[in-house]
């Protein structure tokens, strides 16, 4: 049957065209088109073209994105390698390496790395180096200044020549894996994001990598973990607002008494920290430091605002923190130790971690790796894991590594004393993509590099004297800051590594750690032969008596410096099977106020760290899957002192009342799925916000985390203290009932507005949702590309912090969204070490639409663990791939 249409009339409505019963015209689509209008066709055309360029356009990129993917299975020729190695893949993609010698485990290593996450990699080498402009032009410009003025590379260059010659061959071993990777490969072969931006026309070929490069890394994370210096800033600019009493309010003392340190026994004794000794010397008392004029806490606030242009991958070095603690075999169902640990840290795709064993396949003094666990891209070696014979955990130690110096400068002179000293000056050029190069002067004084030369702000100071105004009467004087930071001295911190992947027990444990200078890290302890233990490393400075680091120093008074020596090793906390068979580390103080060496003031306030210590006390012996559980606890710590007071208040019946009710039964924890979690967070959102905005700078806005828990907790049981009348009602005087209630009502419709009206339609992952964004093209605001980069949409439990620190941040514009949280989670049976879990926050590739890409996401997400396993019988059964690296045929 044969269906026709009217022929075209004046109007121009189109010809009759024969269709058959399927419903397809006989003449085809082309000559169906030529009877219809000519702007009606020409614009069908386009659409057409537009259509099939999109196809096109689609299987092309997914070609691109395709192609980088690594080779998993058969056989790869590696240059430089003595013998074969083999590469076994489990389900998600974690490699477990095989060689018989340690150069070859190097080389595997560095080409797995760069098979997974070369583009990381790269950008993190032009991060630390100062080079992003380079690829990313103009936006990534402040970034560099600052890196360039800091000089991260430079000392990195340093490093190396102090480093043991057998870490030098590691790195260099490692290099060339890398770079056997590279030289075989176009850039597009490498990784999608390198196709994106020579699409721009960047025309990019990655460098070679070198030894330098992976030092280099080791600085920014020595910066994301420096301690106070956002608190040092911080402080200063409060002192500024609002005065030295009020401030001291907002930065509250460790409580000693209510929240145990890490150590509750040892002290020093002739220089030496002995775990058994019960008394000792006491601290100096410190001066406070010079607090400053106007001038300089402009200084100050135009600092921190350029700090805050770093890249979120190089760190922001606050509200970071990490769990980690050990129970010995009295207190594990196995008879021998366990040991947990879930580092902090910022959240972003990749994740910081990619899980990796090495195995010597005979371990002897030539090849004496047989590790397994968390490693850095682009740094050979196991940062946290276990081997053989004893696991090892971190935790951010904390310690006051940096301090910022006011320095009065005059031209091409700083003021030191009743001196004037020239100047230490050095060019950088900086290369910047679609402009000229950019040339800075850097110029530092003993101290160290000004910081307030980065940005273009800070040029100008006003010349207003602080202090010792009659010492300095010329009216030619500036003021600028200058940065004195542990990291920006040459260091060994890469020889502990290795020292620690090969340590079998305590002493040599404790060796290793001798050489972990930067970032000081609380390191914990257990081996299989049942001793558990605890040591704290670093670099930590010795200051005069005019400094106790917490506000910036005059850089003029020779009384502000470091006297040059550091805490001595032997003089560092640390114990060996401690009496109560537990020793937990959550980045609370590490010891009592009587020891006699400044480690910092500035702790985390303690509430994970006791809460964890509490629960362990609950029972006697802890099993392996209990332990991962606890990872998991996630009760809000201000909830039992808030919400006594949030019920207080007579609120209207029904919607006014319905989120209080919730809180009525609340069990304090911060389920995903917890109405009553999600009323909780945003009334403590909005109680900082009525209590704090209206006095503090926005740059100084309560971000919710553990200083201001402990902050509110001190002021609820002060209901008329100055901070809680707002400002914004000249005649009204608010005390703290006032604030709760109006937190309450503005709590009920902000939950209203932004999920639901009925109450039991609210739920705390809703809000507290985990985004993970590439720090790149991530970020570039081009749609298509973000939706390729990123990944999004797991709801979240547990808060800042809670033991499941996963941190929001009150002051944002997205308040709830997921900033900080573990990074990975680990759980390592001495008895079995088969039977140990891990997790990863992110899977082990960097290549977008890769299996691997975010598949240990969803389990992290559910609190779940994937099995770790080590016996090579074991890991063999459960790989799913094997690619076996063969040395390259001669040329």
């Amino acid at each position: 049957m044969t269906i026709t249409t009217p022929a075209p009339d004046d109007s121009g409505a189109p010809e009759a065209a024969a269709v058959t019963q399927s419903g397809r015209s006989r003449k085809g689509p082309w000559r169906t088109l030529r009877g219809w209008p000519r702007l009606v066709r020409w614009s069908t055309y386009v659409v057409m073209v537009v259509v099939l360029a999109m196809v096109a356009a689609v299987v092309t990129t997914v070609v691109l994105v395709r192609r980088p993917f690594p080779q998993v299975e058969g056989e790869a020729q590696l240059r430089g390698l003595e013998g074969e190695v083999s590469v076994v893949r489990d389900a998600h993609g974690i490699a477990q390496i095989y060689a018989d010698s340690i150069g070859d485990l190097m080389r595997a290593q560095g080409f797995v790395h760069a098979q997974e996450r070369f583009y990381e990699m790269d950008i993190r080498r032009h991060a630390t180096a100062g080079r992003l402009a380079e690829l990313f032009g103009e936006p990534a410009l402040e970034s560099d200044r600052f890196v360039r003025t800091m000089g991260w590379r430079r000392v990195a260059e340093q490093e190396l020549a102090l480093l043991k010659p057998e870490t030098r061959v590691a790195l260099e071993a490692y290099a060339d894996g890398v770079n056997a990777y590279l030289e075989d490969r176009g850039p597009s072969q490498i990784s999608f994001a390198y196709s994106v931006l020579n699409a721009t026309g960047l025309g990019y070929r990655p460098e070679p990598w070198s030894a330098v490069d992976s030092l280099a890394w080791l600085k920014a994370m020595a910066w994301d973990l420096r301690g106070n210096m956002g608190d040092e800033i911080d402080r200063s600019l409060s002192l500024a607002a609002v005065g030295p009493e009020r401030t001291a309010t907002i930065y509250p003392a460790y409580d000693e008494l209510a929240r145990q340190p890490i150590l509750s026994q040892g002290q020093v004794i002739d220089g030496v920290f002995e775990p058994d000794a019960t008394s000792g010397g006491t601290r100096e008392p410190k001066r406070a430091a010079w607090r400053g004029e106007p001038a300089v806490i402009d200084v100050l606030g135009r600092v921190r605002a350029g700090l805050d242009a770093l890249p979120s991958f190089l760190g922001r070095g606050d509200a970071l923190g990490s769990n980690s603690w050990v129970v010995d075999g009295d207190h594990s169902a196995t008879g021998a130790p366990i040991l947990a640990n879930d580092p902090h840290l910022g959240v972003g795709m990749p994740g910081i971690w990619l899980q990796m064993g090495l195995h010597c396949r005979t371990v002897s003094p030539e090849c004496p790796l047989d590790v397994s666990g968390f490693t850095f891209s682009g740094v050979p070696g196991v940062i946290i894991g276990h081997n053989a014979d004893i696991a090892w955990g971190f935790t951010n130690l904390g310690p006051d590594v940096t301090d910022l110096y006011v320095e009065q400068v005059r031209g091409t002179r700083w003021r030191y004393g009743e001196d004037w000293r020239s100047l230490q000056t050095r060019t950088e050029t900086i290369k910047v993509r679609g402009l000229d190069d950019e040339v800075i002067t850097v110029r530092s004084t003993a101290h160290g590099p000004l910081l307030s030369d980065v940005s273009e702000d800070l040029t100008e100071v006003a010349e207003v004297a602080p202090v010792d105004r009659a010492a300095a009467d010329e009216t030619d004087v500036d003021y600028a800051l200058a940065l004195k930071w542990t990291a920006l001295t040459p260091g060994r911190t890469a020889d502990a590594i290795f020292d620690l992947n090969q340590a079998s027990n305590w002493d040599e444990f404790r060796a290793a750690a001798s050489s972990f200078e930067v970032p000081s890290q609380n390191l914990v302890y257990a081996d299989r032969d049942g001793h558990i233990g605890y040591q704290a490393p670093g670099r930590i400075p010795i200051r005069k008596s005019g400094n106790d680091g917490r506000l910036p120093a005059a850089g003029w008074l020779p009384e502000n410096d470091w006297t040059g020596d550091y805490v001595p090793f032997d003089g560092l906390p640390q114990i060996l099977d401690p009496d109560e068979g537990v020793i937990v580390t959550a980045n609370q103080a590490v010891i009592g106020d009587d020891y006699p060496y400044f480690l910092t003031d500035d702790w985390d306030h303690g509430y994970r760290a006791q809460r964890i210590r509490d629960l362990l006390d609950e029972k006697d012996e802890w099993t392996v899957a209990e332990m991962a559980r606890l990872q998991l606890e996630n009760q809000h710590p201000l909830a039992t002192a808030l919400v006594p007071y949030l019920l207080a208040p007579q609120l209207r019946r029904g919607y006014e009342r319905d989120g209080q009710d919730l809180l009525r039964s609340w069990d304090f924890d911060q389920d995903r799925d917890s109405a009553a979690a999600a009323y909780f967070n945003v009334v403590w959102r909005n109680v900082l916000e009525l209590t704090f905005h209206d006095e503090l700078p926005e740059d100084l806005w309560p971000d919710g985390g553990d200083r201001w828990v402990a902050a509110v907790s001190d002021l609820l049981r002060d209901p008329r203290n100055g901070w809680w009348d707002s400002l914004d009602t000249e005649d009204v005087v608010e005390d703290r009932d006032d604030i709760l209630r109006q937190a309450l009502i503005d709590g009920r419709n902000e939950l209203t507005a932004r999920q639901a009206l009925q109450s039991d339609e609210w739920n705390w992952g809703f809000l507290h949702e985990l985004q993970l964004r590439e720090p790149t093209l991530g970020d570039s605001g081009v749609g298509p590309l973000e939706w390729i980069f990123n990944r999004d949409g797991w709801e979240i439990a547990g808060g800042p912090a809670a033991v499941d620190a996963t941190g929001w941040d009150a002051s944002a514009e997205a308040p709830y969204v997921v900033t900080t949280s573990p990074s990975m989670r680990m759980v390592v049976s001495l008895d079995d070490l088969d039977q140990s879990r891990w997790i990863n926050l992110t899977g082990v590739s960097g290549h977008p639409f890769n299996d691997h890409y975010t598949d240990q996401t969803d389990l992290w997400a559910r609190g779940e663990t994937l099995p770790w396993l080590f016996d090579q019988d074991a890991v063999t059964q459960a790989g799913e791939h094997t690619l076996t690296l063969v040395p390259a045929a001669p040329e």
